[in-house]
């Protein structure tokens, strides 16, 4: 067996790194393509299944800030200056742990899939 990803799930882990990245870099509203890249991949792929509860946390996580900064009464130019630092955090931790638990599932996977 191939140990090469599936088709359709590398973009959902680059799109999982890139959230933390985007939001770490203070380009939260760009994060929204990628958040929504890992929400339809990994609704779409049927192989990606045990990580379906890790894309709605992270779709949660960003539509939180993103919510908050649109009905805001004194909104700042950016959701990245909007954002607090917690809500930040929690962002990017999710996206992290939807990054590494795709590692891990395709890690175990590997393992599974191995001769006796």
């Amino acid at each position: 067996m191939s140990t090469t990803p599936r088709p359709g799930s590398l973009p959902v882990v680059i799109s999982a790194w890139a959230v933390a990245v985007l939001v770490l870099g203070q380009f939260a509203m760009v994060a929204v393509v990628p958040v929504l890249i890992v929400l339809i991949g990994t609704f779409r792929n049927r192989d990606l299944r045990p990580l379906r509860w890790w894309a709605a946390a992270l779709g949660a996580a960003y539509a939180t800030p993103l919510a908050l900064w649109a009905i805001g009464p004194d909104r700042a130019p950016s959701l990245s200056k909007d954002m607090h630092p917690i809500l930040t955090g929690v962002v990017v931790a999710t996206a992290l742990a939807m990054a590494v638990a795709y590692h891990l599932l395709r890690r175990s996977s590997r393992m599974d899939s191995r001769p006796a």
